[in-house]
């Protein structure tokens, strides 16, 4: 530390020049202190704040105010990293991936905060889930050969499939839609319903569906798969564009899913909130009825 105070405005004689710079001035004024304590004792402004008892936000105004220049965040952190370090980073990855835990849960046990968990994951090259409480990625499934045995084979409905396999109908049902199943109104059956790669097919090739999503900007994504793996960021919703889908292109709430990557509830909310009323569950869209007509 130099004898001159770098701040250049702390109230230090010549006394306390050559003892050096005390710890702290809390008798002086709050811009002279917050300069004393960030430019002489190196102390972070989120410290000063802490100390002074003081909105960080402001203690930062101050200095910019007395002409302090501010460090660009992170300056001065250690740049190499420990073995621990590398060790928590591995750690809280398999917690993350493999234990689907949420970075707050890890937070707990790794005893940092939850953003700083984010931010070393993503460090790692870790892909991040998207945010809420219920994420895409982790969607409850039912796998295809059950379905196939029960829904199909069997004949059950959607209810009792749900209750042997312990999921609700409407997963039961949603599961049945992205593989491709034959989902069935009622009655027998169908022989088979439409793969997920030619539902997307039909929807992609209609040209009032690639009129509404070239107007709105939405790419064209043909490969099948989960929903979060084929929208990685799935594409914003606006009324105008649900309304467009639904109403105009009579397509359903999955197939607004399907080409948009947002979950059909959060289509379905929209078309609420603008006052348009949902068809009817069951039976065959306005789209699907279309299609129908033209491939026989």
């Amino acid at each position: 530390m130099s004898d001159e105070c770098p701040a250049g405005c702390c109230p230090h004689d010549g006394t306390a020049r050559e003892a050096g710079c005390p710890a702290d001035l809390p008798q002086a004024p709050l811009p002279e202190r917050a300069a004393h304590l960030y430019a002489c004792r190196a102390l972070s402004t989120y410290k000063i704040a802490a100390i002074t008892g003081t909105d960080r936000q402001r203690i930062t105004r101050l200095l910019r105010k007395a002409g302090i220049a501010i460090k660009p965040r992170g300056a001065g952190r250690r740049k190499t990293r420990t073995p621990e370090e590398e060790q928590l980073d591995e750690f809280m990855a398999v917690l993350y991936l493999r234990y689907r835990m949420a970075s707050t849960q890890i937070a707990g046990i790794a005893g940092i905060p939850g953003r700083t968990v984010r931010e070393r994951l993503r460090a790692r090259g870790v892909p991040m889930r998207t945010r809420g409480r219920w994420n895409r990625e982790d969607r409850v499934t039912v796998s295809p050969d059950d379905l196939a045995a029960l829904y199909v084979e069997a004949g059950l409905s959607a209810g009792e499939v749900g209750s042997v396999l312990g999921v609700s109908h409407r997963i039961v049902l949603r599961s049945a839609h992205d593989q491709g199943l034959p989902v069935r109104v009622g009655g027998p059956p169908p022989a088979r319903g439409p793969s997920q790669i030619e539902l997307l097919t039909a929807l992609y090739a209609d040209p009032q569906v690639r009129r509404v999503l070239s107007r709105h900007g939405i790419p064209v994504v043909k490969e099948a798969g989960p929903i979060w793996e084929r929208f990685p960021v799935p594409h914003r919703l606006t009324a105008d564009l649900v309304i467009s889908l639904y109403e105009g292109c009579g397509l359903s709430l999955h197939h607004i899913e399907l080409i948009t990557g947002r979950p059909a509830a959060a289509a379905g909310a929209l078309l609420r909130a603008s006052g348009i009323r949902l068809r009817p569950a069951g039976g065959r869209s306005p789209f699907m009825r279309r299609w129908r007509k033209d491939a026989t």
